[in-house]
């Protein structure tokens, strides 16, 4: 994604002629606003992305402790970002998902952030791929699918 400043971010290049189905984790939308360009390589023109609702929330959280500064330029990367990206809501199945991956992480003792948990839930209810820097987050989890990008 080439930085711009008054046009609409693009997701993706001509990476594939393979539709995905993917969600983007925060991680990458944050290192997106700084350089577009790893995402563009990650994800084609013809992907069908989406993000969790929590991760919308997370992007307008960035916007409300945004210091004067940059919090004009964040908040037009996240309305666009949110203007252009479905987001996927959390619902019952969703819902289901998330008990599977909480029920798992207790057994198994490898705790995860309770928001990375919903994003893994989402992907899984609506079988979708995440794209995220944060490996640890979503390694290992029943069910989950992980593209690694950027900083891993």
């Amino acid at each position: 994604m080439a930085r711009r400043r008054e046009s609409r971010p693009r997701l993706g290049a001509a990476r594939g002629s393979t539709l995905a189905r993917l969600i983007l984790d925060t991680t990458v939308l944050i290192d997106a606003e700084r350089d577009e360009e790893a995402l563009d390589e990650q994800i084609a023109d013809d992907d069908d992305v989406a993000v969790a609702a929590i991760t919308a929330a997370e992007l307008l959280v960035g916007v409300e402790l945004a210091d004067r500064r940059r919090r004009s330029r964040r908040e037009g990367y996240v309305s666009e970002i949110l203007a252009m990206i479905p987001v996927e809501s959390y619902d019952l199945d969703v819902a289901r998902a998330h008990a599977h991956l909480l029920a798992h992480v207790r057994r198994s003792g490898n705790q995860r952030g309770a928001h990375d948990l919903i994003i893994a839930a989402t992907a899984v209810a609506r079988e979708r791929e995440i794209v995220s820097s944060d490996v640890r987050a979503f390694d290992g989890l029943p069910g989950v699918v992980l593209r690694s990008v950027g900083r891993g």
